[in-house]
């Protein structure tokens, strides 16, 4: 049988029945063969298995929707739509022009000198440890880089590694491609008589979790300040996962890409600096997300010198160097900030204070039209369960499987506003636990927190008419 059920004859009858009836054996042959030889292309090249049937993200999906329907404001994806401090931009377009023309080639594949050099002294204090900046530290493509160098020179074949959900969509890929196993567990929002809530309600059961560490447990990932619910993990949690990871002889990598955007009185805590975790956790940073420069993809990593190794084979294999003009304008970048580090100026310093009004305008923006938000602690993305809405939106023409899926698109294409469906944040057996929420993005211009606020009160007095 060949494609739709046909058989031999009806896929290739059209093509070599003539006029008269009769069936033209040479290009009855030619027409078999290339058809056969299709099949036997087509099974020879097929996606190996490791990437499952090379599913659409959740990125890719909802940048074509965008593309498609041109919602007003998108609220979706995580990067701001302004600009990010001068002297970031003006220090790459100095040094693409500048007399020195090595700073336009290849520079060293573990990291640019003088970034690995910066990064141990904006670190180094942090960790309470002397970090050496040539063997504890990898420039990658980005902290997604970062993070497949850590997973994909770490686990082998049939390891296994804890996730806690949600989680980033590209951890289980990774994992899966290095062959190891993804153990899941997730946090689970704690019920409470108060009328905010916060990410803080999301929360670990510690039982559950130590029972998913074995002698088979490689790794886990911990994402602190945590995408998409803005949780700080707490030194008690810290303390928890680390006691975890030395019993049982586990790598933890620590992604800590929102490190700089905590809101008062929430503190950052490394889970590096804990007794006896610095040599087994691997750190990961991001230019990207530390400068408000998404589309320069430049992140790093940072641990003991043993266990980098590893990464430092996986990306001399893939990547080997990253951009040296950006790498050099990020080391100057942070050179200034370095300079000023105690300063309420300091963009480290300000970045969260920026956020934060951002932030208490869209909470209060999204309890006024009817959802009810978990307000972060950290980062720039709200949690917010939208179900108060069900009896003013009709989901039934959506296709989707999951209901935040549906609704998120259906609300695009009413309400003009997009956001992220969190289920894509969840391994395939608890999907079902992040379907009664939206994530939405805050990093964005003030006008365009305002226009979104708007459409959906206009929305929202629609569907009262």
């Amino acid at each position: 049988m060949f494609r739709g059920g046909q058989t031999l004859f009806t896929a290739v009858s059209g093509s070599v029945i003539g006029r008269s009836g009769a069936v033209d054996l040479k290009k009855f042959n030619s027409v078999v063969k290339n058809i056969s030889t299709a099949s036997v292309m087509a099974d020879k090249f097929k996606l190996p298995a490791r990437y499952g049937a090379g599913e659409k993200s959740v990125w890719v999906e909802y940048i074509q929707l965008a593309a498609e329907y041109k919602p007003k404001v998108n609220l979706g994806q995580g990067f701001p739509d302004y600009h990010s401090p001068d002297h970031v931009t003006k220090n790459l377009a100095q040094i693409t022009t500048s007399d020195n023309p090595l700073l336009n080639q290849y520079t060293r594949g573990f990291g640019h000198p003088t970034l690995v050099a910066n990064l141990s002294k904006l670190y180094s204090p942090l960790v309470n440890r002397q970090i050496d900046p040539q063997n504890e530290i990898l420039v990658t493509a980005g902290a997604y880089e970062a993070l497949y160098s850590a997973i994909l020179g770490h686990v082998d074949e049939g390891d296994e590694v804890v996730v806690i959900e949600p989680f980033f969509d590209c951890y289980e890929f990774m994992i899966k491609c290095a062959g190891g196993v993804a153990r899941f567990i997730p946090l689970k929002p704690k019920v409470t008589d108060s009328e905010t809530q916060t990410s803080a309600q999301w929360v670990l059961d510690k039982a559950e979790l130590e029972s998913l560490f074995s002698d088979r447990t490689k790794m886990i990932i911990l994402n602190t300040p945590h995408n998409p619910t803005g949780k700080v993990f707490t030194m008690e949690e810290l303390q928890m996962v680390a006691d975890l990871c030395k019993k049982y002889n586990v790598l933890c990598v620590a992604d800590e890409v929102y490190e700089w955007m905590v809101f008062e009185p929430k503190k950052h805590i490394r889970i590096a600096t804990l007794p006896g975790m610095w040599d087994r956790t691997i750190t990961i940073g991001s230019a990207g997300k530390t400068f408000s420069v998404t589309g320069w993809k430049t992140g790093w990593a940072y641990g003991p010198a043993a266990l980098m190794r590893n990464l430092q084979v996986v990306h001399q294999n893939c990547v080997y160097t990253c951009c040296t003009p950006v790498q050099e304008a990020i080391a100057r970048s942070l050179e200034f900030e370095l300079s000023r580090r105690d300063s309420p100026d300091c963009y480290l310093r300000s970045l969260a204070r920026e956020l934060l009004p951002k932030r208490d305008f869209v909470v209060k923006s999204l309890k006024e039209n009817g959802f009810n938000p978990y307000v972060p602690e950290a980062g720039y993305f709200i949690i917010a369960d939208w179900t108060k809405l069900g009896d003013k939106i009709d989901l039934s023409k959506e296709s989707d499987r999951y209901n935040d899926y549906r609704f998120t698109k259906k609300f695009a294409k009413e309400a003009g506003v997009l956001a992220i469906p969190p289920s894509a944040f969840y391994s395939e057996q608890n999907k079902n636990l992040g379907e009664n929420y939206a994530r939405f993005c805050f990093i964005k211009k003030d006008e365009n927190l305002a226009l979104a606020d708007k459409l959906m009160r206009d929305w929202n007095s629609s569907k009262k008419q």
